[in-house]
């Protein structure tokens, strides 16, 4: 009897365990692959990996997702972020100038007038170079760091300004202080219109509040990664940069350098043809329902 009942024992061990059915696929691309048919070989699962979101589909982004499209930007925060619109003929083309309109400017115009500056700049830049076509869409942006003083904050020029830069946002009244960012899109006009080209501007606020009980040993050690070396005002949200922000108030990729939502909304307009019809005949002194002039 103890014989059976060990036997019964180990068999019931090696028996497969009876496995939960899975609950249904909501990507059938993530179900495992059938095996070939008279193979005994088991389904092969899916990759561990997650698979990227599939591209937004809009029309506006659908005409032009296989042109030229540019981001007259070096900043790699900024591609991360304009790459989440899937567009796989980005190309990054940065702008040469200096950034050197005068700091008398309001925060909210200089960031505005440099993303301007850059875009048109590129723009000839690109329709320069006969060799790939003239672009169909360019992105330009500046983000600016406005010191509590209601200055803009240029990127640190050195470790002891950096360390200060860091203490007086933090000192700030309630931590608080903004995060401006200019942003310029430009496409093509299908009609002769004078200039050639179609330009959306926007510009986009948040308000960052620096943690008050931040330690100056905490800034030293920040300061030290160098990090913020290269950002204006000093620190980098999205990466260590964030053991200094308690809260953030508004886009918080605004914040990183370019915030998705309304560059969205701008490349809609950008190329909205039917739009720049309207202007074109609203210029022209007709009227577009009936005709008459």
């Amino acid at each position: 009897m103890a014989d059976s009942k060990a036997a019964e024992a180990e068999a019931e061990a090696k028996a497969p365990l009876l496995q939960p059915s899975p609950p249904p696929a909501y990507d059938i691309s993530r179900e495992p692959s059938p095996a070939p048919k008279g193979s005994s070989k088991p389904p092969v699962p899916p990759s561990a990996l997650p698979r990227p979101p599939f591209p937004l589909d809009l029309p506006c982004l659908n005409e032009v997702r296989d042109k030229r499209i540019i981001l007259a930007s070096a900043s790699p925060r900024r591609k991360q972020i304009i790459s989440q619109l899937g567009l796989p003929t980005l190309e990054i083309l940065p702008c040469p100038l200096p950034e050197s309109l005068p700091k008398s400017l309001s925060p909210f115009e200089y960031a505005l007038r440099t993303a301007e500056r850059k875009a048109l700049h590129v723009y000839a830049l690109a329709l320069n170079d006969a060799t790939k076509g003239d672009p169909a869409l360019l992105i330009a942006a500046d983000t600016i760091v406005i010191s509590p003083a209601g200055a803009i904050f240029e990127k640190p020029r050195s470790e002891a300004e950096h360390i200060s830069m860091l203490k007086s946002l933090r000192d700030a009244p309630r931590g608080k202080h903004s995060v401006v960012t200019g942003m310029a899109v430009m496409a093509p006009l299908e009609s002769a219109r004078d200039p050639g080209y179609k330009l959306e501007t926007a510009v986009e606020e948040s308000t960052v509040v620096f943690d008050r009980e931040v330690s100056d040993e905490l800034i030293a050690a920040y300061v030290r990664t160098r990090e913020g070396a290269d950002k204006a005002g000093g620190y980098g949200i999205q990466g260590l940069g964030s053991v200094l922000v308690e809260r953030v108030e508004g886009s918080w990729d605004n914040v990183v350098g370019l915030p998705l939502r309304r560059v969205l909304r701008l490349v809609e307009k950008c190329l909205d043809q039917d739009e720049e019809l309207e202007d074109e005949v609203a210029a022209g002194g007709f009227v577009l329902d009936d005709g008459e002039e």
